[in-house]
């Protein structure tokens, strides 16, 4: 097996579909019924139904690999921009593949940041549930998670170690 190894194939094309807007925030938004990004339905656990979710997520976000960010990936004020580290590989070797490693980071920082500002939980707590869910999200993906994490700790660097020389103006540092 070669290529591409996910059950996040290539995310849709915004070139030139008609599917999609500019939103308030500048990010694009399809313009599709909420009804129509469920394509797999099951009220049990299903990894199928988890991959909607994950492309649903990243519809609604913009990322920007461009900056340096502590701890591999951050989110900006509003929310509405996910940003991965410049130095972050965008993919992990996976049984002959290349998998790509910003569906399951954005999934953690789009449930941090909502759990953060909408329920006002702890940063902790919003941590372990985002980690939660970016750790399903992986294993829904046919990815294991300790190689996921093999190549997360390989690349992560403290706020206090890191040389951060550019930086988005916007980038949330709370807790």
């Amino acid at each position: 097996m070669s290529g591409h190894y996910e059950r996040f194939p290539s995310w849709p094309s915004t070139e030139g579909s008609g599917l999609w807007e500019q939103s308030a925030a500048g990010v694009s938004v399809e313009k599709m019924k909420l009804e129509d990004e469920v394509r797999h339905v099951s009220e049990d656990l299903d990894d199928d139904v988890l991959s909607d979710a994950v492309r649903a997520l990243h519809r609604r976000v913009k990322i920007v690999h461009d900056f340096d960010i502590p701890y591999i990936a951050g989110y900006s004020k509003d929310g509405r921009t996910i940003y991965i580290d410049r130095h972050m590989p965008r993919t992990m070797d996976w049984k002959s593949a290349k998998v790509r490693l910003a569906p399951f980071l954005l999934t953690h920082e789009i449930v941090e940041k909502a759990l953060l500002d909408e329920l006002g939980l702890h940063y902790l707590h919003a941590h372990q549930i985002a980690l939660r869910a970016e750790r399903d999200a992986v294993k829904a993906a046919g990815v294991g998670w300790s190689a996921y994490q093999a190549v997360n700790k390989k690349n992560e660097k403290p706020i206090s170690e890191e040389k951060l020389k550019k930086i988005p103006k916007d980038l949330d540092l709370t807790p």
